[in-house]
Order: C-alpha cells, then structure tokens, then sequence
C-alpha cells in the first residue's frame, strides 16, 4: 500500500478494498511462478526475493530481466492481452509476493479512477526500463552492457547466478568471467 500511495494518493475505499483483494504467496528459488505456454493472470507486486524471466531460443535459455523487492512483475503481453506467454518466471531466490488477478485489476481500473494514474506511472516506468534495455542490447558492446548493469542494478551482479547474467546480457558465460577479470585488474 505503502508503494501505492507513493506513487499517488488513494482513497480510504480503495485502500480498503485492496487489503481485501491482494493476495498473498510465498515462492521457494527455482520455482516458476509462470510457465511458458500459459496465460499469466496475476501482476505481483515483489516483497522479499529475486524473480527472473526467461524464455527459449533455439535451446538456448534466455534471460529476459530480473526483478527484485519492490518492483512489479508480470508477463507483459501475456497479462495485457490475457493469451498463452512464450516466456516463464522464476524464483532464482526464496520470494515473497503480492499479487492481483487480471480481472480483479480491471474492476480496480473501471471502479477507483484515482488508481488509474497509478498505473500509468507504473507502465511508464516499466516501459521506460525496457526502451533502455533494447537500447542497450542494439547499441553498446558487451563491457559497456556489464558497466552499465553495474553502475545502475549492481545488486544485481551479486544476487543473480553468472550463467543468468550471461544470458541477459547477450554473451557466454567465458566472456562474463572475461569482463569481470578486466574490471577488477583495472
């Protein structure tokens, strides 16, 4: 609630009827909290943990992105337009989550208008991240890729397992490990 009202105020009613609405769960690492092929129906909201998305291209594991406490996660095509999800979600840490179904965030949308601009800020942000991660896939190499993980998620170079790294940055593991040397040599 806390993030929420961060973000923009609500009102005594929506809050109330979110305590009422929000479920909760926990996740043991390893587990898939999505499975590709799959309808993702549930947006989480991140308590405690490590989550990761990833999909498959041509056998190859790909991580897609990383989300950890207090970022919001969900299958983003899959849950907008409520079909089957080419992608997974997995617990890379023992997790904690929030979470809404689908429709039930619908009702939220049409019923409580002032949590309509919650969520415009909270696809904002989100669309912003992947704009700069597409950004960085298509026009920075490999060392200014791990830089710049680094110097804006390095949380992240601790907490995520080297063959995920790898992946979501676009290279094999040896050239991570050979990123890294370089870094701490220099």
């Amino acid at each position: 609630m806390k993030y929420l009202n961060s973000i923009h105020p609500l009102s005594s009613a929506l809050e109330e009827h979110l305590r009422q609405s929000i479920k909760h769960r926990e996740i043991h690492k390893k587990d898939l909290l999505l499975k590709a092929g799959h309808v993702c129906n549930h947006i989480y909201f991140i308590k405690k943990g490590l989550l990761r998305c990833f999909y498959w291209k041509d056998l190859i594991e790909v991580s897609a992105w990383f989300m950890k406490e207090g970022d919001i996660c969900m299958s983003v095509e899959s849950f907008f337009k409520q079909q089957k999800s080419f992608e997974s979600i997995q617990a890379i840490e023992d997790c904690e989550v929030y979470y809404l179904d689908y429709k039930e965030l619908q009702y939220i949308y049409r019923t409580y208008p002032e949590f309509n601009f919650a969520g415009r800020i909270v696809t904002e942000t989100y669309y912003t991240l992947s704009e700069q991660r597409l950004y960085s896939l298509r026009m920075q190499k490999a060392p200014e890729r791990y830089h710049n993980l680094m110097d804006n998620f390095p949380e992240l170079i601790q907490r995520v397992p080297s063959k995920y790294l790898a992946s979501y940055l676009g290279i094999t593991e040896e050239t991570l490990s050979r990123i890294r040397s370089k870094k701490t040599i220099s």
